[in-house]
């Protein structure tokens, strides 16, 4: 590999940091915060990185129906700010196979709605929490291509509080899936195209629930109970491209689907009450990221990215109301021998929706429109070669 380009190659591996860390809860059926990339596999000799990110959605809508009060009040800020990095380590085992372990947190949620805004859903809370680790192994099959495999173990927790009264809580659950993938490329050029498929991991959680019910006109009595219900954390296709198109240039992106119609999160209590699930989704997603990486020195390299996820349609989730998200992002590289610092930040806009309103009020009743949101993002990532 011609000197230029692999410095090229560790500059542009900002794409990692400024489309899969800083994507956060704004983007990718809104609560993925990894994007489960297999880029540590590909790089030179033994590595290890460490990094951070800071996310500030402000995402609010204004109440169309009256409920528990009047329409026309604005929720405020209902999507709450929130920290999150990973680690991962890689290292070669021989001239043909290298491994790779990495700890992150793949889906998460922070919801926050303020309760001194007059808005019916004032006061609502919920908390996603999920911690993975993946083992990663590459056999390079031949110099242009490779297999991937591997296995991960996800842990996952939440609970939430809803105006209404209706409480619930789940301990943490682990369970595994799998990675398959396979990659072809051309060192001299910078040239590499990876596919990976990461299989669904399925929760069987034990519910703590209670909740306010009317069991005669006018007698309302609180109900607690413990059940169990099962939530997919989805299946997905990762597609990673990057190719040098003139000296110290390089150009990369990733086209990333997800199973999110897959990810219910229906306990029993709540939806006997509700005739709805607590959280689910109309649709797929297809997230679309393009970058372009610029090799200014032997210390300074940089990136731009652009990335676009189509809105799935329908009514949004009052726990998630976005749907779709277009982001521009930039990074720099820092490199002083075996040492790496890139900083990375990204504005995102998030795209309109509607929410639907509870019962009383019949199916397809708009209960809030959620327009003209945005989010930030910042990112940090140390990383050293030996």
């Amino acid at each position: 590999m011609r000197t230029d380009m692999k410095h090229l190659i560790a500059g542009a591996s900002v794409l990692a940091l400024t489309t899969g860390l800083t994507a956060g809860a704004a983007v990718a059926g809104g609560v993925e915060r990894s994007t489960q990339s297999t880029a540590i596999l590909f790089e030179t000799g033994d590595y290890v990185e460490l990094t951070f990110g800071s996310v500030s959605p402000d995402v609010s809508g204004v109440q169309q129906v009256p409920l528990t009060t009047p329409a026309g009040n604005s929720s405020g800020d209902m999507a709450g700010d929130y920290m999150t990095w990973s680690m991962g380590v890689k290292t070669d085992l021989g001239d043909r196979f290298a491994f790779a372990l990495v700890i992150d947190q793949p889906i998460g949620a922070d919801v926050d709605y303020p309760d001194d805004t007059g808005y019916s859903y004032g006061g609502s809370t919920a908390t996603l929490d999920s911690d993975a680790l993946t083992a990663m192994l590459r056999w390079k099959a031949t110099p242009a291509f490779s297999v991937i495999g591997g296995i991960r173990a996800i842990q996952t927790e939440g609970e939430v509080s809803l105006f209404n009264g209706y409480e619930m809580s789940v301990d943490k659950e682990t369970d595994w899936g799998y990675l398959l993938g396979v990659a072809w490329e051309k060192p001299e050029i910078a040239a590499r195209v990876s596919l990976t498929y990461n299989s669904a991991v399925d929760h069987d959680f034990s519910a703590d629930e209670s909740a306010l019910v009317e069991v005669a006109p006018g007698v309302i009595v609180p109900v607690s109970q413990q059940n169990d219900f099962s939530t997919t954390i989805p299946q997905s296709l990762n597609l990673e491209f990057q190719t040098g198109i003139m000296a110290d240039t390089l150009l990369f992106g990733s086209i990333r689907w997800v199973d999110w119609s897959e990810f219910v999160i229906a306990p029993p209590l709540y939806v006997a009450g509700a005739q709805d699930n607590l959280v689910d989704y109309n649709g797929d997603t297809i997230t679309y990221t393009l970058g372009l990486g610029r090799r200014f020195n032997e210390t300074w390299s940089g990136a731009v990215t652009a990335s676009y996820e189509d809105a799935v349609g329908g009514y949004s989730g009052n726990l998630g109301p976005t749907d779709g998200a277009t982001a521009l992002g930039v990074a720099a590289t820092y490199t002083r021998g075996p040492v790496e610092i890139t900083g990375g930040a990204r504005y995102i806009w998030l795209g309109d929706t509607e929410t639907e309103a509870p019962l009383p009020y019949p199916g397809g009743t708009t209960f809030g429109e959620f327009e003209d949101n945005e989010g930030v993002a910042f990112g940090l990532r140390v990383a050293y070669s030996f």
